[in-house]
């Protein structure tokens, strides 16, 4: 080790979160530095917190987070299903052990409710409690299996790259509480977009960061290794630095991908609780730091202008480019205009793919199910209702389930155009700040991915516009039956397509709601921000002195300073 990284290292060593985090919070609180309130509250936070790591597994929907969960304690502790289980948009499920089983449910009111194991799918899961109706914040279980995991809680969180938007305790809300990331990438498709952005974001957060690939059992080895030279080669060029990355599969060879994470990640955390913690610490305020000085930067340049000079300085960093004004009706226009595609796509897709297949099955299968249908008309409508709408309520839960990633076309392009708004907006204010003042400010913490839209109801189909079977008792099945069985298979065309219809607009309701939300999130971003700078330039005249006294007090922790 060099001298400079032995200093650094010394200097790092020695920050206190109890000295310099008051410090941050009394700049941030004097200046009007809203911008960085997420990321303070959350250090805050985890000073204040017991001493547990949270190691928070995250990663995209279906990557297999809550398996790989439940395969590392060795039991099923969290429940897996073909229905999404952990699609309760606001709900964080951390695992730790504990000398005893418990479970724990903390809802958004603050309210606390003990359950046993066996109940966590009513709180947890999207089939019992839709919509989070329940209003779950937090599941905390304690569970007396993993005792080699002391001081490590484990997280599991939302899947990120859907299309719902997480409402207060989300992945989003939660990254800057990241303790160590396990960040899950599934072998059938490495490495989004996403994926890439939720990397980068971390980096902000933790030191500890690694790339699990999940269902390796999919890959020969020589696969496997081409994968794992494709993450390493496209983080390298986009993060501009490699992580570890580990192989993992619950179907073969579990034993060994888990004792390596153990030996490599897992056992040196939890034997190591107070140095790692430390070294998370430092990294978050160290960060934090950084960003706050860039800030108090350009309060300092201001409050050195005289007033005129300072006006202009303010018109030529807030210039037309980065009116708010303007950012709003773009931002409104982007996702206005992809709204307006979101049904048109849906429909598109579902009727190519399913209407015909589906009324071709729903007709064979019937002809089937008619064979032993006994009883009068009144008896025998009921009989085809029933079959047509469970059997319809399993193919629509199942197109839902399994193939809404097709759905959500127009919210992908929308997130996309409302990034590149963003990126523009920041770029363009970085640039006049660096241009006036020679400051570089730090990257947006700006992030607005969504989650899953639940899935939608089914519509209730009627055998008989009139109602015709209640006039049963008229009616001889004897002569007739034939001809009532062609109408039941003559309406299946007309089923499914209204189904299909219905699933087409219960989907772009929910996917409107979520592009509403990002351009909603967008803007608050925005707003924030240009508040943060334009109280910055206006309102610290004459404030050189304490500014100055306020970054002096800051850097003396950096190790750069």
């Amino acid at each position: 080790m060099n001298t400079h990284h032995q200093e650094t290292a010394e200097k790092q060593h020695h920050i206190r979160p109890e000295e310099i985090l008051p410090k941050i919070r009394k700049a941030c609180t004097s200046f009007n530095i809203s911008s960085l309130n997420r990321q303070r509250e959350a250090c805050e936070g985890l000073f204040t917190e017991s001493q547990i790591i949270d190691v928070a597994v995250l990663g995209q929907f279906k990557a297999g987070k809550t398996s790989f969960i439940n395969s590392l304690i060795g039991t099923s502790v969290l429940p897996v299903g073909v229905i999404p289980i952990t699609t309760v948009i606001t709900r964080i499920t951390r695992v730790r052990y504990g000398i005893r089983e418990r479970v724990t449910v903390r809802f958004l009111d603050g309210k606390q409710l003990e359950i046993r194991l066996g109940e966590i799918e009513d709180f947890i899961s999207e089939a019992k409690n839709s919509a989070n109706r329940k209003n779950v914040a937090i599941v905390d279980i304690e569970f007396p299996v993993g005792e080699h995991y002391h001081g490590l809680r484990l997280v599991d969180t939302p899947g990120l790259g859907s299309a719902h938007k997480y409402t207060t305790v989300t992945s989003e809300e939660w990254l800057p509480k990241v303790g160590a990331a396990i960040v899950a990438i599934s072998s059938d498709r490495p490495l989004s977009e996403s994926d890439l952005r939720l990397i980068q974001e971390l980096m902000k957060y933790t030191p500890e960061i690694i790339l699990l690939l999940t269902k390796v059992d999919l890959l020969t080895p020589d696969q496997q290794n081409e994968v794992i030279r494709f993450l390493n080669e496209t983080v390298q060029q986009e993060c501009n630095r490699t992580f570890p990355v580990f192989l993992y599969s619950t179907k073969s060879n579990t034993e060994f991908y888990k004792q390596l994470l153990d030996v490599e990640l897992l056992i040196p955390l939890s034997q190591n609780i107070d140095r790692e913690l430390k070294k998370i610490f430092q990294h978050k305020i160290l960060s934090l730091a950084r960003t706050c000085t860039s800030y108090l930067d350009i309060a300092l340049k201001a409050s050195l202008q005289a007033d005129h000079d300072r006006e202009e300085v303010k018109k030529l960093i807030l210039d037309e480019k980065v009116n708010f004004d303007l950012i709003r009706s773009e931002l409104f226009l982007i996702a206005r205009e992809h709204m307006l595609h979101t049904r048109t796509l849906i429909a598109k897709y579902l009727e190519a793919t399913y209407k015909l297949p589906l009324t071709r099955k729903f007709i064979s299968e019937l002809k089937n199910e008619m064979k032993g249908w006994k009883g009068n008309l009144w008896k025998i409508t009921r009989r085809y209702e029933q079959w047509l709408m469970g059997e319809m309520m399993q193919e629509m839960n199942i197109i839902s389930l399994s193939k809404h990633e097709h759905f959500f076309e127009s919210l992908n392009n929308a997130r996309a155009a409302i990034s590149r708004s963003l990126i523009l907006f920041k770029n363009h204010l970085d640039s006049n700040i660096e241009k006036v003042l020679k400051i570089r400010l730090s990257e947006a913490d700006w992030n607005i991915e969504v989650a899953k839209p639940t899935c939608p109801d089914i519509a209730f189909t009627q055998s008989f516009e009139f109602h015709l079977d209640l006039l049963w008792f008229l009616i001889p099945m004897v002569i007739f039956r034939k001809t009532f069985e062609r109408h039941f298979l003559n309406q299946i065309p007309w089923a499914v397509e209204v189904n299909l219809s219905r699933l087409a607009y219960q989907w772009e309701v929910n996917i409107n709601k979520a592009i509403e939300v990002m351009k909603n999130r967008a803007l608050a971003y925005v707003q924030e921000e240009l508040s943060t700078i334009e109280t910055l330039l206006s309102n610290t005249h004459g404030q050189t002195d304490a500014i100055r006294q306020a970054l002096k007090e800051i850097q003396d922790y950096l190790p750069d300073s």
